[in-house]
């Protein structure tokens, strides 16, 4: 039986930044079994989209999950990122 999920590697990324903020590649990687590369191309994607902002602070990143973007595919423009984290009950109170 062929293992699949409903979350793709952007959604889940895009959710343990929406929960920690501040977390790494490397930890990223490690908690959803992916190795970096992959890992840090997605987050390079999901800020180009306009998802993610990225500050940088000392020697890390902090990230900040655009919650008022909408979903891509076309028949859910409509939903907001910040909509879906929140059924997911994946997001953080909103946070400077």
């Amino acid at each position: 039986m062929s293992e699949w999920t409903f979350i793709t590697n952007h959604g889940a990324v895009l959710a343990l930044i929406a929960q920690h903020g501040q977390i790494t590649a490397r930890e990223i990687a490690a908690t959803l079994g992916m190795t970096e590369r992959p890992v840090r191309r997605i987050i390079a994607e999901l800020e180009d989209a306009g998802y993610l902002c990225k500050q940088r602070v000392g020697r890390a990143n902090r990230y900040q999950v655009n919650l008022d973007v909408p979903l891509r595919r076309p028949e859910a423009r409509a939903t907001m990122v910040g909509e879906l984290l929140q059924v997911l009950n994946l997001s953080r109170s909103r946070e400077p």
